[in-house]
């Protein structure tokens, strides 16, 4: 949880994106007189700190408690999340990351239907788990689709592919961008929407000046996002900073400053009830304006 020192700070947990970096550099979030730190929900120096077990992904990190006011993760998950009372997702905005499904090149997978039956390692309830299923049931059978859970968040299921470890993997943001660098064969793009979600009780005061800073960097990241990918060393693992070649890498997720609407949220509702994806169907019972972050203002 926050230590002392931290409890009248806005706290933020960067999500492998580079907006926060950016923001920081350029002093926007001083320019809105927002007082904040930045909290490391996961090691970067290593890339096992992603390694968390079996079954154990984004929506677990929120169940459990993530130790910051404002954090962000796949929005299916947010959703999720919200409606069970686990935060409350913020609606002002919305994010879409690149990803996909990523091979050895000498695998002898070539295209989408190659996969089939084959073991792809995703995150459970998080991203890569709805976007994998998502992009292949447009060429798979459902139980043609098979997917591993036990390979670990995103550093953790890179590495384990880098090193042979497994067949095939789904990886997003500055990964994605890494492993068509070293000649990782991409079988199928599976781009998918990421949310915000706000816990605890900040001032909603905070909430407003931390948005109004990340807009102000992704115009930047938008007009030259060469000047900054360099911060996806930030996140990480310190092994393969020397294999990485910045000129490759694309400025990533993009923050789209309009409405997560309500049609949104009960669509993709519907979409994971009816994938199976929570085993015992609670995907919670909030309503759109109960999960939602709400000002007091408003």
């Amino acid at each position: 949880m926050c230590s002392s020192d931290l409890l009248d700070k806005f706290l933020i947990a960067p999500h492998m994106r580079l907006h926060e970096w950016v923001a920081e550099e350029k002093g926007y979030f001083d320019d809105e007189g927002l007082d904040y730190e930045y909290v490391e929900q996961l090691s970067k120096k290593n890339a096992k700190a992603h390694d968390l077990g079996d079954k154990v992904g984004a929506y677990q990190t929120f169940e459990k408690g993530r130790s910051c006011d404002v954090s962000s993760a796949c929005h299916w998950t947010v959703n999720i999340a919200a409606s069970a009372g686990h935060g409350q997702i913020y609606t002002d905005a919305y994010s879409v990351s690149p990803c996909g499904i990523f091979v050895h090149p000498d695998s002898g997978i070539e295209k989408p239907e190659d996969l089939a039956g084959v073991p792809i390692s995703v995150g459970y309830q998080s991203g890569s788990h709805y976007s994998t299923i998502q992009a292949l049931e447009q060429f798979l059978k459902p139980e043609e689709i098979n997917l591993s859970f036990n390979d670990g968040l995103l550093f953790a299921r890179m590495e384990k592919l880098i090193d042979g470890e497994v067949p095939a993997c789904s990886l997003f943001s500055g990964t994605y961008y890494f492993l068509d660098q070293l000649g990782f064969k991409k079988i199928v793009e599976t781009t998918f929407m990421m949310a915000g979600m706000i816990t605890g009780d900040p001032d909603p005061a905070d909430i407003a000046k931390y948005y109004r800073a990340l807009k102000k960097a992704q115009h930047d990241i938008d007009l030259r996002p060469e000047l900054y990918v360099h911060f996806y060393k930030e996140e990480f693992p310190e092994r393969f900073h020397p294999m990485m070649d910045l000129r490759y890498f694309g400025p990533g997720e993009r923050i789209v400053f309009d409405s997560y609407s309500q049609q949104m949220y009960d669509q993709s509702r519907t979409w994971v009830s009816e994938r199976d994806i929570f085993p015992d169907g609670d995907i919670g019972d909030r309503a759109y304006d109960s999960a939602r972050y709400i000002p007091a203002a408003e």
